[in-house]
């Protein structure tokens, strides 16, 4: 199975995004920041607490989910040069080839630590920090439903 691709800017920052917020430590970084600004902003409407708190708890969950959302996705975009490449990727029972007019890399299927799927691309983890993002665009359905298959018999999720 082959599959040429071209990455889009705000597809890629959007699985990004994702990838983030798959991050354990960063959804329960989420829900602590979450839990300290509504409790801050309950003890502030019923006046046990002065408004300073409060204002702080909200600044922490904005620039936290501006830091998420924006911030990193766009500065990892910038930094990468794969996103600006395009490629032709190759997935056999062996493993995955990578290639384009510059050269090529192999990757058997045992490097892959998991694999999930997002709306616009399947992310395939080498460890719990690095991945590569294969985009669905100008894939079929029944190339899609394959190389789920593919996937989940070589890598699990």
């Amino acid at each position: 199975m082959q599959h040429a691709i071209v990455y889009e800017k705000k597809k890629v920052v959007q699985a990004l995004r994702y990838h983030f917020v798959q991050r354990p430590e960063v959804r329960i970084l989420i829900i602590l920041v979450n839990v300290f600004a509504i409790v801050a902003a309950i003890l502030f409407y019923t006046k046990k607490i002065r408004p300073e708190p409060f204002l702080l708890g909200s600044f922490v969950w904005a620039m936290l989910m501006a830091s998420f959302w924006y911030i990193l996705p766009q500065s990892i975009y910038k930094r990468a040069s794969t996103f600006k490449d395009q490629f032709t990727i190759f997935f056999n029972s062996v493993g995955v080839r990578l290639e384009n007019d510059r050269g090529e890399t192999q990757w058997e299927w045992k490097r892959f630590s998991k694999f999930f799927e997002s709306p616009h691309f399947f992310h395939l983890y080498f460890d719990s920090k690095s991945f590569f993002l294969v985009p669905k665009e100008g894939m079929t359905e029944d190339f899609r439903h394959d190389l789920r298959a593919l996937l989940k018999v070589h890598i699990a999720s």
